[in-house]
């Protein structure tokens, strides 16, 4: 019997959610998907300490801020993540532009600008922007631009609505972070089949495909196998390591869950969402708007903290 990861690839893109190049190999999955938590994780290894050291010295040679310097090693990541992969990896655009518009389409460009430069094409990348009103709009004129997006920060049916009428690539629902915020308000136990993060992603699933939405589903932040295995048929999941490990480590059978026909019988009606009815329609989910406010603020913080971290290199080579 086929491990349950080898089922799962038979009827889901499998990605990889880690900065870590070895087990990107061990795991075979089509895309990457990076973050700054990643980032800053893997810029502490010593197997990486290369891309750091480039990074650094492209730095100091050319008297850049330590942002730039920052921005080049996520860049270095990346291109490397790209000889690995078959297919895409995400980058995301600093989650302190999240309500900035025009700051969200510069940093966008000049992520293609820099990849492209190094032989990376377009297509090879998807630039990862928060589901707020305004970074949606952003993504929709990047995709007028031929540069697809992956919206992260996804915890609502409101967001991914919006998000297809833009024409994003690709959403992130967030389902292990929709089940954090459930079991601490209620208290509850749930399993996989009342996980309200799963349920969550499938209600999101049914409306796309109910409705003809080409936008890709990527399920993401994962708790345990239940989870994935409830969304086994889902477009894309992208999975943890230690979760692709276990997956790998299983050898159980794995039925599909998720099937565009049987999930479009089950589909919420088509929304039409402007400005002022999306603003209001996440304010009235608290889940939703407390946990995109906190995921903003926690990849802001390791943004930081990946510049603190490219501050301290640049004092010890100096």
């Amino acid at each position: 019997m086929p491990s349950k990861l080898d089922q799962l690839k038979t009827m889901t893109v499998v990605v990889a959610d880690t900065g870590d190049m070895e087990t990107i190999r061990a795991f075979a999955p089509v895309d990457a998907t990076t973050n700054p938590t990643l980032i800053l994780k893997a810029a502490q290894l010593e197997a990486y300490a290369p891309l750091v050291a480039e990074a650094i010295a492209w730095g100091r040679g050319r008297n850049r801020l330590t942002s730039e310097i920052a921005d080049r090693l996520t860049i270095n990541f990346g291109e490397e993540l790209t000889k690995i992969v078959p297919g895409r990896v995400s980058t995301e655009v600093d989650a302190d532009l999240s309500f900035d518009i025009a700051g969200t389409l510069a940093k966008a460009r000049q992520i293609i600008e820099e990849y492209e430069k190094r032989g990376v094409n377009r297509g090879r990348i998807l630039i990862k922007i928060a589901a707020t009103w305004e970074g949606i709009r952003a993504a929709e004129i990047l995709q007028r631009e031929g540069i697809d997006c992956n919206m992260t920060l996804i915890f609502s049916l409101t967001q991914a609505a919006a998000c297809a009428d833009a024409g994003a690539y690709l959403i992130s629902p967030f389902v292990g972070r929709i089940l954090d915020w459930h079991v601490k308000a209620g208290g509850k136990t749930f399993t996989a089949e009342t996980d309200p993060g799963v349920l969550s992603v499938k209600q999101i699933y049914a409306y796309y495909k109910a409705n003809g939405i080409n936008t890709v589903v990527m399920g993401a932040s994962f708790r345990n196998l239940g989870e994935i295995e409830a969304l086994a048929g889902c477009d894309r999941l992208t999975i943890s390591p230690q979760l692709l490990d276990e997956l790998a480590k299983d050898s159980g059978v794995l039925e599909r869950q998720l099937d565009p026909s049987a999930a479009a019988k089950s589909a919420p009606a088509k929304m039409s969402l402007d400005e002022k009815t999306f603003r209001f329609m996440l304010n009235e989910d608290a889940m939703a708007t407390e946990k995109l406010a906190e995921g903003i603020r926690a990849f802001s913080s390791d943004l930081r903290a990946l510049r603190e971290v490219v501050s301290q290199r640049l004092l010890a080579a100096a």
